[in-house]
């Protein structure tokens, strides 16, 4: 179970989301999209980040994401922990682009060494238990943060979601559908928080 294949999002217009995703962060495979008209309001309870290798690898990828149309949430600065910053997509998903290190050390390129999922709980011990039942890993576990040991390039982490929707620059309340599919193994299953993994 410690594998997610890709990541479905589910968005009002493919054709506008492909467009803004090619453009933007060009994740090929790991990313897809489907057509709903599902309900949803303010914070959608995840985000994904992306962490790359230098700061102007982060710039250039959140300068590629506003140019094609994303919002800034938080603009790209160093902090305790390396350099980042937040947009938000035009379909509403939220991407943290960060880099652990906070000086260059070559040339910028547009690579992305990891993709994280990161799914916000009221309860983060119950989904951290929910997800241990199901067969899941825990590389890291400090107060309400577990981050999942995967065999795959797309990470797992669990947040506190008032945190996470700190961390992501946004105001915590939402309402309605996740609009996201997490797609890994063979059978289908939803969290404590209403996360919905189908088979790949």
């Amino acid at each position: 179970m410690n594998a997610i294949d890709s990541i479905t999002l589910e968005v009002a217009d493919t054709a506008a989301a492909e467009r803004f995703y090619d453009a933007a962060f060009g994740l090929g495979d790991l990313l897809r999209l489907r057509a709903t008209d599902a309900p949803t309001t303010g914070f959608r309870g995840f985000t994904l980040a992306l962490i790359t290798a230098q700061p102007s690898n982060v710039n250039g990828l959140i300068d590629a994401a506003v140019d094609a149309g994303a919002e800034t949430l938080k603009p790209a600065e160093k902090s305790l922990w390396g350099y980042g910053g937040v947009v938000q997509s035009p379909d509403g998903t939220v991407w943290q682009v960060a880099s652990s290190s906070k000086k260059d050390t070559g040339p910028a390129t547009r690579q992305i060494d990891e993709i994280v999922l990161l799914l916000g709980a009221e309860d983060v011990g119950a989904s951290k238990r929910f997800y241990v039942d199901r067969g899941f890993t825990v590389g890291k576990s400090i107060g309400g943060y577990v981050d999942f040991a995967m065999s795959s390039s797309i990470g797992l982490n669990l947040y506190k979601r008032r945190a996470l929707a700190k961390v992501a620059g946004v105001a915590p309340e939402g309402d309605g559908s996740h609009r996201l599919v997490i797609n890994s193994g063979t059978e289908s299953f939803t969290d404590p928080e209403g996360f919905v993994w189908a088979p790949a």
